[in-house]
């Protein structure tokens, strides 16, 4: 039997084009990495039995980035909010790219986000009977994104610690 360990979803980091502090990258969860190839339904003429099926173009949903609500300064928090607001002197997108580690903190794995903005902005309930961190959500649309394996995998297709 061999040993593997699937890499672990906890440990992962993020860094943005333009964005130079600590707060920038301090996020609790990441979500929305999903690409999905779209299908058109063609009728023929006399086939009544069935429609063909093709394949159109990738479509991609937002990437949803959470973490506790940041008071202190962050360039991707003002990006955010001037973009949605529209009091940014120009529409500036960037690319986020998300790197998943092992557990000597070497990337496995990366997913580049093109051209990147945000679309959505919110924070979680404020609730006095519960005790809780309040969360923002920061949400961003983007062009594509394309993966990289960072890191050669073992036989079993995860990484095998030495």
């Amino acid at each position: 039997m061999s040993n593997y360990y699937p890499p672990v979803g906890f440990y992962f980091g993020l860094s943005f084009t333009g964005a130079s502090s600590a707060n920038d990258a301090s996020f609790q969860e990441v979500s929305g990495i999903t690409a999905e190839l779209g299908v058109v339904e063609v009728k023929e003429g006399g086939e009544n039995r069935f429609a063909h099926r093709l394949p159109d173009r990738a479509k991609y949903s937002n990437l949803v980035l959470k973490r506790g609500l940041m008071l202190a300064s962050s360039g991707v928090g003002a990006w955010c909010m001037d973009t949605i607001a529209g009091s940014a002197s120009t529409f500036e997108t960037r690319d986020v790219t998300v790197s998943l580690y092992d557990a000597g903190g070497n990337p496995l794995m990366t997913w580049n986000f093109v051209a990147a903005w945000p679309v959505k902005w919110s924070i979680s309930d404020l609730d006095a009977q519960a005790n809780k961190v309040v969360v923002e959500s920061l949400e961003l649309a983007y062009t594509y994104f394309t993966t990289g394996k960072v890191k050669e995998l073992g036989p079993t297709g995860f990484f095998t610690p030495p």
